[in-house]
């Protein structure tokens, strides 16, 4: 036998059907948790940047003490590691999922983790857009939900779909560190067969299909940029 192919076979001497079996359900996990959490996170991050940046600009409705405490609030939920906030959030998680465990308990933990930084990626695209192009559209008697609605987020779009392929990557980066105290996905078969097993071959593969995730992602992401940056 073929000295590389005995010395691979070796080394995946743990990936049975079975472990195949769990890589595929942990895949499914991840899959859930970012379908589940993704949308509730853009739907509650960009309004809230849009606050943000409203209460700040000085062009707008400046309002400091509103920014500062929202501001402040987000930062403060920013500067929190995941994994410390998911076990922090165990007993509201209970009270609003009924579960701290699985896909289901991770939804919440998820996007309160995710939504503030989605916010400051929101926040920063509109800031981007052409001051020139505001002050005309005040000048013409534009409201203020007219001025988000109709030149803000669309003269921000790039800006705006490249942050969320950013959150969604670090909501898979999430979802790998909540696998550690059980909320399942690739993080979980990483840690129970890479870490407290040293199956490597089991991990190696989570690792894979973890990277996979995020390339697809990624391109996916920057081609929207792309298309919509020429527009």
């Amino acid at each position: 036998m073929n000295p590389i192919v005995a010395a691979a076979g070796g080394f995946f001497r743990n990936l049975d059907a079975a472990k195949w079996g769990d890589i595929g359900q942990a895949t499914l996990d991840t899959l859930l948790m970012l379908a589940g959490a993704l949308p509730l996170t853009l739907l509650i991050g960009l309004p809230l940047g849009v606050a943000l940046f409203l209460c700040g600009a000085p062009q707008l409705r400046r309002r400091p003490v509103l920014y500062g405490a929202l501001a402040a609030l987000i930062n403060l939920l920013r500067s929190v590691p995941f994994i410390i906030l998911m076990i922090a959030m165990i007993p509201l998680t209970l009270m609003l999922m009924g579960t701290s465990l699985g896909v289901r308990g991770a939804i919440l933990p998820l996007v309160v983790g995710a939504a503030p930084f989605y916010a400051r990626l929101v926040e920063t695209a509109l800031r981007e857009v052409d001051r020139g192009i505001i002050e005309a559209t005040q000048a013409m008697g534009a409201t203020t939900r007219q001025l988000v609605l109709r030149v803000l987020l669309p003269e921000a779009r790039p800006g705006l779909i490249a942050g969320a392929t950013v959150t969604t990557i670090a909501l898979i980066g999430f979802t790998a560190m909540g696998g550690a105290i059980g909320s399942g996905g690739l993080g979980d078969v990483a840690y129970r067969e890479g870490y407290l097993r040293s199956h490597s071959d089991v991990a190696l593969i989570t690792v894979i299909a973890l990277l996979v995730l995020v390339q697809v992602l990624q391109m996916l992401g920057d081609r929207l940029v792309a298309h919509y940056s020429r527009r």
